[in-house]
C-alpha cells in the first residue's frame, strides 16, 4: 500500500509533468490547448501582472499554479483508485 505522502509526491510529479508538456506544446500547437492552461495563466497575470512583474517570473507562477491544479486532480484519482482496491 502506497502511503498519503508517496501519493502526494507521486500527484505532484504527474502535475509538473502535465504542466510542463503543456507549456511545451504551446508554440507547437499554435496555442490550441491554451484553455487548459487558463487557471495559471489567471494567476500569472494577477501576481505577476499586477507588480510588473518580468515575463520569465510569470511563465513560472503559471507552471506552478498549473502544476499544483493537475497534481490536485491527480491526487484525487489516486486516492480514488486506494479507496476502490481496499474495497
Amino acid at each position: 500500500m502506497l502511503s498519503a505522502r508517496t501519493n502526494l509526491v507521486i500527484a505532484l510529479a504527474v502535475g509538473a509533468l502535465i504542466s510542463a508538456v503543456l507549456l511545451v506544446l504551446e508554440p507547437l500547437t499554435d496555442f490550441a490547448f491554451l484553455w487548459l492552461e487558463w487557471p495559471g495563466i489567471s494567476a500569472a497575470y494577477f501576481f505577476g501582472g499586477a507588480v510588473g512583474g518580468s515575463t520569465s517570473l510569470g511563465i513560472a507562477i503559471c507552471w506552478v499554479v498549473n502544476a499544483l491544479i493537475y497534481g490536485l486532480s491527480a491526487l484525487v484519482i489516486l486516492s480514488a483508485f486506494k479507496v476502490l482496491r481496499e474495497a
